[in-house]
């Protein structure tokens, strides 16, 4: 904690934290690694396959659009899939909500989670409309590669944060961290100064911390699918608010009583294991083949490869015995009704059972409709769940970074399947071989159910292509998908 005298009104200098973050984004060449400017395309791409996909579901297209009836902007920034031309911040809140909604976007697990992709509301946001205006002006405009490169810069800025940082254990909710990394990039992108960009992070971390109620029983929501959206936006706007010339609030971290730490992290100082560079996006988790909170990927997998076993013996099943993570145990285990959409995509037992019925997982298995099928709860009644401490152990090792699960079934005349045990789901960099072909095929297959032919034919092209899409223009890209 700080030891500045609370009475006194000498203003002391930015945290450190603040100015490691600053630096960061300011100076820091993100394209100078390879390999996380080629995981950002794949990223890029999956986000927007994700923002597609979820413009099948009412509850999240009925968030989009202008706040007030009428509040477009012509020469604004396109939301991916639809017409609409927006403000940035809008529009960032918009592309955020799309992108988060089906939690089927990458993920970051360490000591606190995420989804580091979330912060790409901020980034197109800015992006598109800048660089309209920008040629309207007759100045060049921004390109696929500056996206890109804010994207492995957010990536690095919320994912190294978590790594010693538990919010969610003081009950604060990881989209502080989109709020964060999306002000410092957004900031950045728009023309600021080191000053600005301090001022503008001092504002993020101000502005404190929504509570993570709506993603754990009773209080499950579907608020925790917009919440990174709007986490994105308030960045946005905190980064317009500061290139005012509006001042900053130096130890915003430190300040004794008032400072973040002291006021919402129960007097724990920011733990920071590493510098920042490209760690998080070349190390990035990407959910590509069904859409399930992250700590139970594996678990999915391993209910997958037991379903040719026991779809035909579902009646003479004694129980189900799933061994997970403490984080798993921690956010998914739950029993009880399952009231909507958010609580079935963040319960274990329900998204094990699904494709032990089923042989599969998708967002439509957690509808209403889906639910009411009435092998699903008596399944999910007769499942528990533990730890399994080599499972959390290598969860939290930097060379490891595994979500192992392990499922196995017992029948009621004493036989039991065998234990399914996985480490590393398919979207892990230890499988980036075999998941980016699937990676690719979920965007290809996203991108056909909403444009018009021409385009997915330009957008596969171009995304198959890390130098034609690094010189694109963005407002010529973000066109290709206007309906």
């Amino acid at each position: 904690m700080s030891a500045h005298d609370i009475r006194s009104a000498e203003r002391p200098p930015f945290d450190a934290v603040l100015q490691a973050m600053t630096d960061y984004v300011m100076d820091y060449d993100a394209s100078r690694s390879t390999l996380a400017m080629d995981t950002a395309r794949y990223c890029l791409m999956d986000s927007l396959a994700c923002a597609l996909l979820a413009l099948d579901t009412p509850e999240c297209t009925k968030l989009l659009g202008p706040i007030v009836p009428g509040a477009s902007l012509a020469g604004g920034t396109r939301v991916p899939g639809t017409s609409h031309e927006l403000d940035p911040v809008k529009a960032a809140w918009d592309i955020g909500c799309l992108v988060r909604f089906l939690d089927f976007n990458d993920t970051w697990l360490a000591a606190e989670w995420g989804h580091p992709s979330d912060n790409l509301g901020a980034i197109l946001g800015i992006a598109d409309w800048l660089s309209r205006r920008r040629v309207a002006e007759g100045q060049a405009p921004l390109t696929m590669k500056d996206v890109l490169m804010a994207m492995i810069q957010a990536h690095e800025v919320q994912g190294v944060t978590a790594l010693e940082n538990a919010f969610n254990r003081v009950g604060l909710d990881h989209v502080m961290l989109v709020r964060v990394a999306s002000t410092a990039v957004a900031a950045k992108m728009l023309g600021g100064s080191r000053e600005e960009v301090l001022n503008a992070l001092s504002h993020a971390w101000v502005d404190g911390c929504s509570l993570r109620t709506y993603r754990h029983a009773p209080n499950t929501g579907s608020r925790k699918s917009w919440a990174a959206g709007d986490a994105s936006s308030r960045g946005v706007h905190l980064a317009l608010i500061a290139l005012t010339g509006e001042m900053g609030y130096p130890s915003a971290l430190t300040a004794k009583t008032w400072g973040f730490q002291d006021s919402l992290f129960r007097g724990n100082e920011l733990k920071f294991s590493q510098g920042f560079g490209s760690y998080v996006m070349e190390s990035i988790l990407f959910k590509i083949s069904f859409p399930a909170e992250f700590h139970a990927q594996t678990a999915v997998e391993c209910a997958m490869q037991l379903h040719p076993v026991v779809k035909d013996r579902l009646g003479e099943i004694e129980r189900i015995e799933i061994e997970t993570q403490e984080a798993g145990c921690r956010i998914i285990d739950k029993t009880g009704p399952m009231n909507n959409y958010a609580d079935r995509d963040h319960c274990i037992q329900y998204m094990v059972a699904v494709p032990l019925i089923k042989g599969g997982l998708t967002a439509a298995d957690y509808s209403d409709a889906a639910a009411a099928d009435p092998r699903i709860d008596p399944l999910r009644a007769l499942t528990t769940v533990q730890e399994n401490p080599r499972f959390t152990r290598e969860y939290l090792e930097a060379d490891k970074r595994h979500i192992g699960n392990s499922v196995q079934v017992f029948f009621k005349d004493g036989s039991s399947t065998e234990k399914v045990s996985i480490d590393a789901p398919i979207g892990h960099r230890r499988r980036r071989d075999e998941g980016i072909p699937i990676l690719v095929k979920k965007f290809e297959a996203a991108i056909a159910g909403k444009l018009s032919a021409k385009k997915c034919a330009t957008l596969n092209h171009l995304c198959a292509d890390q130098a034609r899409l690094e010189a694109v223009p963005v407002q010529e890209f973000m066109g290709l998908f206007a309906v």
